[in-house]
């Protein structure tokens, strides 16, 4: 493994070194990605005759993001690679396109913090389990963090944070991680952190229709289904491998 790896479990984080390995991480981070990005219907493309049809490849373009200004997007790809580099387990977040997932969602009711209570008083010195206490909706938490972030680093390396060196980023993130990254905006800096994870930890599961989990390569690693919508026949033969690749909500088939 090369870098920390991190793992929140409700309102504590636990070092990621604690597990063997990636697969063992990501099978114990599964339980605590919200259920809904795996939920969709069962349904495939099929064509006219009632054949299933082979999802069309696309040309590869490289994503272009709608809301991170250029700053923010190269801080959120150095970021997020940290979390989940790439390396002999499998593909990291970026390879997954963890960062277009984030940007996408940050146009969506959950950026603008559509359900989020966010009327005063904010009062930010108080038990962590009592809920999130700041003004910000995700986007503009994002936004106000990654500013101050950038700044504390070329203020202490003379670089921004993505111009860093893995292990001076490790150093950062552990930090924020810690709460003792201190920001000149944001009164809570780890609270950025347990969003920033929540965030990559849900794009590298999500359907790839929300535009992270690149050809489900997440759950080819872990074993993971899909949207298969008929699982009787396994139900009772338990420890046996699951013969079948991974399906998309929208019949992507891996």
């Amino acid at each position: 493994m090369c870098g920390p790896r991190w793992l929140r479990a409700e309102t504590f984080t636990m070092p990621i070194d604690k597990f063997r390995n990636r697969r063992t991480f990501l099978r114990q981070a599964i339980s605590v990605v919200p259920s809904v990005t795996f939920i969709g219907s069962a349904s495939e493309l099929l064509t006219a005759n009632g054949a299933r049809a082979a999802p069309t490849e696309q040309p590869s373009v490289p994503y272009q993001p709608t809301f991170f200004t250029s700053a923010e997007w190269t801080f959120l790809n150095a970021a997020t690679d940290r979390l989940i580099p790439s390396n002999e387990d499998g593909p990291g977040a970026v390879e997954l396109g963890v960062p277009e997932f984030i940007d996408r969602q940050m146009e969506s009711g959950y950026g603008h913090g559509e359900f989020w209570y966010l009327s005063g008083p904010f009062v930010t010195d108080v038990d962590p389990t009592l809920g999130y206490q700041l003004q910000y909706t995700p986007r503009a938490f994002y936004r106000a963090a990654i500013a101050d972030i950038d700044q504390v680093c070329t203020e202490a390396h003379g670089h921004p944070f993505h111009a860093l060196n893995a292990t001076t980023q490790d150093d950062v993130l552990t930090s924020l991680q810690k709460g003792t990254l201190a920001l000149p905006h944001i009164a809570k800096p780890a609270e950025f952190f347990i969003q920033l994870l929540a965030n990559t930890k849900e794009g590298y599961f999500a359907d790839p229709m929300y535009g992270g989990n690149k050809h489900m390569g997440s759950w080819k690693m872990i074993g993971f289904p899909g949207a298969r919508a008929d699982f009787a026949d396994w139900m009772q033969q338990p420890g046996k491998v699951y013969p079948l690749g991974p399906v998309s909500i929208l019949g992507e088939r891996a």
